[in-house]
């Protein structure tokens, strides 16, 4: 699992790696995961971050059924993710 670091340059890195994996095959995903990281990423705790992460690993038909509101993820954090990312969608 990632760690994110409070440095600058590592923060700058972890984001383009995020940046990178949020192109899926769906442009639908596209949109909503790289308008989340824009808008909202640098606000998030180091918590809500992992969370993102380790979201980014699920394969597009699950992200889309998260982001969809048709299945919600088991993990709490990940849960609120999902519904910042839906509500910022």
């Amino acid at each position: 699992m990632a760690t994110f670091e409070q440095n600058p340059e590592a923060s700058d890195a972890q984001r383009a790696r995020l940046a990178w994996q949020c192109r899926r095959g769906m442009k639908e995903l596209d949109l909503l995961l790289q308008s989340f990281l824009d808008a909202l990423f640098d606000g998030l705790s180091q918590n809500e971050r992992r969370a993102f992460d380790l979201l980014l690993r699920y394969p597009d038909p699950v992200l889309l059924e998260y982001l969809m509101g048709r299945m919600v993820p088991v993990d709490r954090e990940m849960a609120d993710v999902v519904l910042k990312i839906r509500r910022n969608g």
